[in-house]
């Protein structure tokens, strides 16, 4: 059977995606290494999950990308917070111009334009 083991994503600066996905979710370098050209992040303490892989890239970022990560907060207080602790880390509001009429998520990008989610688990909770 198949799994989910990583989720790569590009970066023109490998070791500051690094930098921002350890920090944003606490993920660790593999083997402890951040290369110029390539690291896998494991989630944090051994616990399971996808990895996430930053390879340096030289292809613009995508507007409207056909993969992107949704990260999981709890209610809205949770993902405000959220919000705001990733934009202190150097993520970016994306003006999106397609959210439905009462979204349960936020755009943002990485500092290297790679596009996520902050979801609202809760409904508004």
């Amino acid at each position: 059977m198949l799994r989910v083991g990583s989720v790569v994503m590009g970066a023109a600066d490998v070791r500051r995606a690094a930098e921002f996905w350890t920090r944003a979710l606490g993920y660790v370098p593999r083997d402890g290494v951040v290369g110029e050209t390539w690291v896998v992040l494991d989630p944090p303490g051994g616990e399971p999950g996808p990895r996430i892989s930053l390879g340096l890239s030289e292809t613009p970022v995508q507007e409207r990308p056909r993969v992107h990560l949704d990260l999981y907060a709890g209610g809205t207080a949770d993902q405000a917070a959220e919000i705001e602790r990733l934009v202190g880390l150097g993520a970016t509001r994306v003006d999106w111009d397609s959210y439905p009429e009462d979204p349960d998520f936020v755009v943002l990008a990485d500092t290297e334009g790679n596009r996520f989610c902050v979801i609202d688990t809760r409904g508004g909770s």
